[in-house]
């Protein structure tokens, strides 16, 4: 269970950072409120998701799918550059969250 609230946890990440790209290209009420629910239910979550796993793991993991997840977004919705060296370096922070959860 707990590793479920941390995958959510960092998909809600993933929605506060496009809430702050919402309120920097828009700054409306919405912006705001996607901001202040996405990052509201991911630390929510991933405080949960800490009662069981080692905080270490939890917040690598957490940052990791936070992480790709942002740089996904920012490509596909935004139109940052897909250069190959991104699709790497993304990649390996993939296989390093995958890794810790692997050991655990």
């Amino acid at each position: 269970m707990a590793w479920i609230a941390l995958i959510i946890a960092g998909c809600c990440e993933v929605l506060g950072v496009i809430g702050i790209k919402q309120v920097t290209l828009r700054g409306n009420l919405a912006a705001y409120g996607l901001l202040g629910i996405g990052f509201l239910c991911s630390f929510s979550l991933l405080t949960f998701a800490m009662t069981t796993l080692p905080m270490g793991t939890a917040y690598a993991v957490w940052t990791g799918i936070g992480t790709v997840g942002s740089a996904l977004v920012g490509m596909f919705l935004y139109k940052e550059p897909k250069e190959w060296r991104r699709l790497v370096f993304i990649a390996i922070i993939l296989v390093a969250s995958v890794g810790l959860k692997l050991i655990h």
